[in-house]
C-alpha cells in the first residue's frame, strides 16, 4: 500500500508541477505579446508634423480660397500632402533670386533669367503630354505662358495640334464607355472621356497646308541665296520650334498656347513632332511638293534646351503626364547636374522600369535631380491637381498686369 500511495503522490506532483509550468509559460507568452502590443516609442522628434485634417467648425474653414486650403491640405496626408509640398516646392523656385545683374560680368549677363528688377531667378521648364491640351487643362497653361510665368516648355505633337484645332472647331465631353465602333462610323474621335469631331481635323488640314506651302518656298529661296545653306543656323532649315512659333503666328488667336509662346518669345519644344496629325501633313506634303520638302533640324532644338538647362541659374522642373516630355527636360537639367526643384504630377507606378512612372529619387541617381534638390511626385491626375496648384501658387493674386485681352 505504502509503495503505491508513494507512487500515486510522485504522480501527482509531477502532474502538478507540469500544471505549474504551463500556467507559467503561458503567463510568460501574455506578457511578452503585452510587451509586444505595447512596445514603447522614442520620444517623438521635434520635427514631426501633426496630422490635421480640415476642421469645418472653424469660420476660416468656410468659402476658402486655394491657397488656404492647400495650405490645409498640407497637413492631411496621403496624396493631400504630397500636392501641398508641390505648391511649397513651385513657390520657393519662384521666390529664388540670384546676384543683381550689376554684379555680373559681361558673359554672366547674358546666361540665364532675371526678373523684372534684374535679379537672378529659376529657369522654370514645363513639359506637358497632349491629353492636357485637349481637356480644359489647356486654358490653365495657356495662363502660365501668357503672363510669362514659364521659360520652356516641352510636348508632344498632339500638343502642338490639339491647341491650335481648338481654335478652328471645339471639343466635347462625352464618357469613356461610348463604344469606338460607333464612334468610328459616326467620324467622332475619343481621347478618354473627350470627343472630337473629325471635321475638326479636316478643317486643321485646310488651315495648316498653306502655311506648308510658304514654309517650303521659304526654305528653298533661303537655300537658293546662301551657298553654305547647309551649315547650323541657316534660313534654310526649320526647326520643330521654329515650325511652332510660326504656327502660333499664324493662329494669331489669344486663346491659343502656341501664339502666347510666339508671342512672348517662349521656345515651345517637340521632339516628335511628326507623332501626330502635324506628321500626317508633314507626309502627304511630300507627295505633293515631291521632290521638294520642308526640312526639320532637330539638332538644333537639342542645342536649345541643354543650353538653357547649362545657363540657368537655377532650374526648376514641372511634368504634368510622363514619357518623352518628362525625359526630355531632366536630360537636359542632366547637362548642369541636376534640376533644383522638380515637381511631378502623374498617376504612373514605378514597378514596371518606366520613366513615366520613376519617382525623382531615380532622377537623382542619374544627376538629372540635385540631391539636395526640393522634389516631390504627385500620383494625381493632371486635370484634378494641376488647376488647384496653380490657383494657389502662380495664380494666389492677380498679375500687375494681365497680359491680352480681357475677353479671355
Amino acid at each position: 500500500m505504502g509503495s503505491d500511495s508513494t507512487i500515486k503522490n510522485d504522480k501527482q506532483i509531477k502532474e502538478n508541477v507540469k500544471e505549474v509550468k504551463k500556467k507559467v509559460k503561458k503567463e510568460r507568452q501574455v506578457e511578452n505579446a503585452e510587451d509586444f502590443l505595447f512596445k514603447r516609442s522614442i520620444p517623438v522628434p521635434d520635427d514631426f508634423v501633426k496630422v490635421q485634417g480640415i476642421d469645418y467648425f472653424q469660420p476660416s474653414a468656410f468659402n476658402m480660397n486655394a491657397k488656404d486650403l492647400v495650405k490645409s491640405m498640407r497637413t492631411t496626408g496621403y496624396q493631400a500632402s504630397s500636392l501641398g509640398k508641390a505648391c511649397e516646392i513651385i513657390n520657393e523656385m519662384r521666390k529664388w533670386r540670384g546676384k543683381h545683374i550689376s554684379e555680373l560680368s559681361d558673359e554672366e549677363k547674358t546666361k540665364g533669367k532675371f526678373d523684372e528688377k534684374g535679379y537672378q531667378r529659376t529657369t522654370i521648364f514645363l513639359g506637358y503630354t497632349s491629353n492636357l491640351i485637349s481637356s480644359g487643362l489647356r486654358e490653365t497653361i495657356r495662363y502660365l505662358v501668357q503672363n510669362k510665368f514659364v521659360d520652356i516648355l516641352v510636348t508632344t505633337a498632339g500638343g502642338i495640334e490639339e491647341d491650335l484645332i481648338k481654335c478652328l472647331g471645339s471639343t466635347y465631353l462625352g464618357d469613356f464607355s461610348l463604344p469606338g465602333k460607333q464612334l468610328r462610323k459616326d467620324g467622332m474621335n475619343r481621347i478618354g472621356n473627350l470627343i472630337i469631331p473629325n471635321d475638326n481635323y479636316v478643317e486643321f488640314e485646310n488651315w495648316i497646308n498653306p502655311i506648308l506651302d510658304r514654309m517650303l518656298i521659304e526654305q528653298e529661296e533661303a537655300a537658293a541665296k546662301d551657298p553654305k545653306f547647309l551649315e547650323y543656323g541657316t534660313k534654310s532649315f526649320w526647326t520643330p520650334s521654329k515650325m511652332i512659333a510660326r504656327f502660333g503666328k499664324e493662329i494669331n488667336d489669344e486663346s491659343s498656347v502656341l501664339y502666347w509662346a510666339y508671342k512672348n518669345k517662349i521656345p515651345i519644344l517637340c521632339p516628335a513632332i511628326t507623332d501626330g496629325s502635324i506628321g500626317d501633313m508633314l507626309f502627304f506634303h511630300t507627295f505633293k511638293k515631291s521632290p521638294k520638302q520642308i526640312r526639320l533640324d532637330i539638332v538644333h532644338d537639342v542645342r536649345i534646351i541643354d543650353t538653357a538647362a547649362i545657363e540657368a541659374n537655377h532650374a526648376g522642373m514641372i511634368i504634368l503626364g510622363g514619357g518623352l516630355i518628362k525625359h526630355h527636360i531632366a536630360n537636359a537639367c542632366l547637362m548642369r547636374n541636376g534640376a533644383d526643384y522638380a515637381v511631378y504630377i502623374n498617376t504612373g507606378q514605378e514597378f514596371d522600369g518606366s520613366d513615366a512612372g520613376a519617382r525623382p529619387d531615380e532622377a537623382i541617381s542619374w544627376g538629372k535631380i540635385k540631391a539636395d534638390a526640393l522634389h516631390t511626385k504627385v500620383y494625381v491626375e493632371a486635370t484634378v491637381a494641376f488647376p488647384l496648384i496653380v490657383a494657389a501658387t502662380f495664380a494666389s493674386k492677380k498679375p500687375k498686369a494681365i497680359r491680352g485681352s480681357s475677353r479671355l
